[in-house]
C-alpha cells in the first residue's frame, strides 16, 4: 500500500475517532480530511480533542447558551484558508449535516453555535476566528476585512494608517466583523455615514457548491442581500470591502446622567423630538438604567451618551442651541482621538491604551436577554412613568435608544436589505445582565423582558413591529425544520427584520440556495416563483 496512503489512515484515525455510534459521522470527519495535510488537523475538533470544549466556549458570550445541556456541535472547525471553509461546505452537504457559521459569538440566541432542533440532528460550527486578515489602501479610503476579525481590530488598524479615517461600525469592540456587517451595524457615526453595512462595497462569499464569489460573480440581488440580510443565510462570506470615512483630529465626548428626581423623564421627553434632528455630527443616545437616589431610594436614571466629531467648543455650541434644557458645560465634556473614543464607549478605564483591541481581549461572560423596538412618534410624556415603573419591577434593566435622522433618513430602505429608515426616530435595545446561573433567575428575567415588551406595544411601530435582526428573537417565531420551511409563517418574524425587503430576500434565497442547506432557527427561507425569481437574475463563481 501506498506509505501516503497508509499515513493518512493512521492519522485520520488517531485525530477525528468519533464517539458517535452513527458511521455516518466517521465518514463525514473522513472528508474533512481527504484534501488536508495532516498539520492542519489543528483546526478540526470533535468532543473527544482536548481542546473542543475551550474552542467551542472561546467566543461564547451568553452563558445561557454554554450550559451543560445546550445542544453541542458534531464538530468546530476553524478554518486557517478558504479551502477549508469550502471543504466544510461540501462535506455537510454530501452528509446532510447542519452548519453553525460564527465570527465573534455574540449573537443573542446562540444560533451561530448551538441548535434548537427538536430532533437533535447533528451540525457542525464553522468558526471563522482564523480568517482575521485586514487589508487597508489609504489611497482609496477602503480596506479588506475578512469576517472573522473584530471591530476592534478593524478599528485599530484603521487608526494606525491615519488618525483622519474610521468606520462606522458598533460600538462593542470584540463583535464580529462577520456578524455586524450582515445585519447592518448601529454606531456612534450612523447619523453621519449610515450603518456599517451602508459601506461594504465588494465581498468574497463562498456559496453552497463551494465557489467563492466576490460582486461581480454574486450579481447585484445576492450583494443586496449579504447587506443587513442578517448572516447564514446565503453562504459563507468570509471577507468584506468597506469604504472608510474622515473622522477629525479630535472629536469630543460626554455622558450626563439625571435621576427621576433630578428631571430625567423631562429631558428623555425632550430628546425624543430632537435626538434625530441634531446636526448629523451629533449622536446622543439615550440609556436607561435603575439607580440609587440622593435619598437612598431606587430610582432610574437616564444617562446621557454622546459623540460629536468636532471639538468641545463646538458641541457646546450645537447642544446649547438644540437642547439646552440638559445643561451640558465644558467640564462635562472630553476631546479624544476617534480611537480612543471606542474605548471610551466601551467602557474602558481612562488611560488604558488602544493596544487591547489589537490584541483581542475577550469580553466578559455573564448571562443575558435582549430585544428590541423601533420607535416612529414620540412616547407621551405622561406614559414614560408608567415605563419606569415596569423597568423598576426587575432587578438590572437597561434600555439603550440610538437615534436615527440624519443621513439615515436620506437613504432609501430598499438599498440594502436593512429597511428602516425614514420616519423612524429611535430604536430601543431591551437588555438584562445577570449573575445567578440558577434555571430560576433566567426565567424570571426573561418573564420581564417579555412582559415589557408586551407592554411597550402601544409605544412602538405597527404594521410591522419593527425589530433589528442583529439583537435575534426567537421569540418572533422559528422556522419549524429544514426540509418543511414555510415562507407565510417566516413572515412572522421576517416581516419585523426586514418589513417589505422579505420577499425579495427570500426570492434570492429561492436562486442561490433553492434547497435551503443554509438553514437555522431564522434563516431566510427559499420562495421559489419562477415569474418573480427570473427578476432577481443569476449568479457564477469565478
Amino acid at each position: 500500500m501506498n506509505l501516503n496512503i497508509i499515513i493518512y489512515y493512521i492519522v485520520s484515525l488517531a485525530l477525528f475517532t468519533s464517539a458517535y455510534s452513527d458511521p455516518m459521522a466517521d465518514k463525514f470527519l473522513q472528508c474533512l480530511t481527504q484534501n488536508l495535510n495532516a498539520t492542519d488537523s489543528e483546526f478540526v475538533f470533535t468532543k473527544e480533542n482536548i481542546q473542543y470544549s475551550s474552542v467551542l466556549e472561546s467566543t461564547i458570550i451568553n452563558l445561557r447558551y454554554a450550559t451543560s445541556t445546550t445542544p453541542k456541535p458534531l464538530a468546530i472547525v476553524t478554518p486557517l484558508s478558504y479551502s477549508h471553509v469550502q471543504s466544510t461546505i461540501l462535506c455537510s452537504k454530501t452528509f446532510g449535516y447542519q452548519i453553525r457559521i460564527r465570527s465573534g459569538g455574540h449573537d443573542y440566541a446562540g444560533v451561530s453555535y448551538t441548535s434548537y432542533d427538536k430532533d437533535q440532528s447533528p451540525f457542525v460550527v464553522l468558526d471563522l476566528k482564523e480568517l482575521r486578515s485586514i487589508t487597508i489602501d489609504s489611497s482609496q479610503n477602503t480596506a479588506w476585512v475578512e469576517s472573522g476579525a473584530t471591530l476592534g481590530e478593524l478599528y485599530y488598524w484603521v487608526s494606525q494608517e491615519s488618525q483622519n479615517l474610521g468606520f462606522p461600525g458598533g460600538i462593542c469592540p470584540t463583535v464580529g466583523v462577520g456578524g455586524q456587517l450582515s445585519g447592518g451595524g448601529f454606531g456612534t457615526m450612523l447619523r453621519k455615514y449610515g450603518l456599517a453595512a451602508d459601506n461594504v462595497i465588494d465581498a468574497r462569499i463562498i456559496d453552497v457548491n463551494g465557489k467563492i464569489l466576490d460582486r461581480k460573480s454574486m450579481g447585484e440581488d445576492l450583494f443586496w442581500a449579504i447587506r443587513g440580510g442578517g448572516g447564514g443565510s446565503f453562504g459563507v462570506v468570509v471577507a468584506w470591502k468597506v469604504n472608510l470615512v474622515y473622522v477629525p483630529d479630535k472629536v469630543s465626548v460626554f455622558s450626563l446622567s439625571r435621576t427621576l428626581e433630578q428631571g430625567g423623564s423631562d429631558l428623555f421627553d425632550k430628546w425624543q423630538y430632537i435626538g434625530h434632528k441634531l446636526s448629523q455630527d451629533l449622536f446622543i443616545r439615550a440609556i436607561t438604567q435603575a439607580a440609587i437616589n440622593e435619598d437612598g431610594n431606587r430610582t432610574m436614571e437616564v444617562i446621557f451618551n454622546s459623540m460629536f466629531l468636532g471639538n468641545v467648543d463646538k458641541l457646546i455650541e450645537e447642544v446649547t442651541i438644540n437642547f439646552p434644557e440638559l445643561g451640558l458645560e465644558v467640564n462635562d465634556c472630553s476631546e479624544m482621538s476617534w480611537i480612543e473614543s471606542i474605548l471610551y464607549f466601551n467602557n474602558n478605564p481612562k488611560g488604558e491604551s488602544i493596544d487591547i483591541l489589537r490584541d483581542r481581549i475577550p469580553e466578559a461572560k455573564f448571562y443575558y436577554n435582549g430585544k428590541s423596538d423601533y420607535v416612529k412618534e414620540p412616547i407621551p410624556k405622561e406614559r414614560l412613568e408608567d415605563i419606569w415603573k415596569w423597568c423598576l419591577e426587575e432587578d438590572n434593566p437597561i434600555l439603550i435608544m440610538e437615534p436615527h435622522g440624519g443621513i439615515m433618513d436620506e437613504i432609501d430602505e430598499t438599498s440594502i436589505a436593512y429597511p428602516y429608515r425614514k420616519g423612524y426616530l429611535y430604536n430601543i435595545q431591551y437588555f438584562e445582565k445577570w449573575e445567578d446561573e440558577s434555571i430560576e433567575s433566567s426565567e424570571k428575567r426573561i418573564s420581564w423582558m417579555r412582559r415589557i415588551y408586551e407592554n411597550m406595544t402601544p409605544f412602538v411601530s405597527k404594521n410591522p413591529r419593527a425589530a433589528y435582526v442583529n439583537y435575534r428573537d426567537l421569540d418572533l417565531g422559528e422556522n419549524d425544520s429544514a426540509d418543511n420551511t414555510s415562507y407565510s409563517e417566516a413572515m412572522k418574524w421576517g416581516n419585523k427584520y426586514f418589513n417589505n425587503n422579505f420577499r425579495k430576500l427570500a426570492l434570492v434565497k429561492g436562486v442561490v440556495d433553492p434547497n435551503n442547506f443554509f438553514y437555522f432557527e431564522q434563516s431566510i427561507p427559499p420562495l421559489i416563483t419562477s415569474e418573480e425569481n427570473d427578476n432577481i437574475g443569476s449568479y457564477q463563481s469565478f
